[in-house]
């Protein structure tokens, strides 16, 4: 079994939205089986607290349900449970990195390196805009998790 876990700031928005949109493209090719997803935050700012009400009013316009996801923090122990770390954002690359324990940087990376033809790294933070930024953090973490899915099925072959 492969091992995701998403991770942002507070957990409320960016990573618990890849959390959910991955999970239902891994549901939709019948692969819940092989790959496990769950999602964390740098900070502890929100630790239980469900998703920003604005990224699940927009996840379910897509029919992607994150309620009962639930905030929590990056733990010590996730550097060696997960088989791949993704930060939504150069600054979470840059956080984990340092916390990291040097036997497992190299499952430490940005998301978006799984979709290089958008052009950008970053999932910018949506939670102080509007909802057009929640609508444009799920089209880019679509690609992304789209990108991702494809090069771990591409792996286990």
């Amino acid at each position: 079994m492969v091992k995701v876990l998403f991770v942002c700031t507070g957990n409320i928005c960016r990573s618990p939205t890849a959390e959910g949109v991955f999970r239902a493209m891994v549901d939709a090719r019948n692969l819940s089986e092989a790959i496990l997803t769950d999602s964390a935050g740098t900070h502890a700012y929100h630790v239980g607290d469900p998703p920003d009400t604005r990224s699940i009013a927009a996840a379910a316009r897509r029919g992607i349900d994150l309620t009962p996801l639930r905030a929590r923090v990056v733990a010590a122990e996730d550097f060696d449970r997960f088989d791949l770390i993704l930060a939504m954002d150069r600054g979470h690359l840059d956080l984990l990195r340092r916390r990291c324990p040097p036997d497992s940087l190299d499952r430490v990376r940005l998301f978006l390196s799984f979709a290089p033809t958008l052009g950008v790294h970053d999932v910018p933070d949506p939670y102080y805009g509007g909802s057009e930024g929640f609508e444009q953090v799920l089209d880019l973490i679509e690609a992304g998790a789209a990108g991702l899915l494809d090069h771990l099925v591409a792996r286990s072959k």
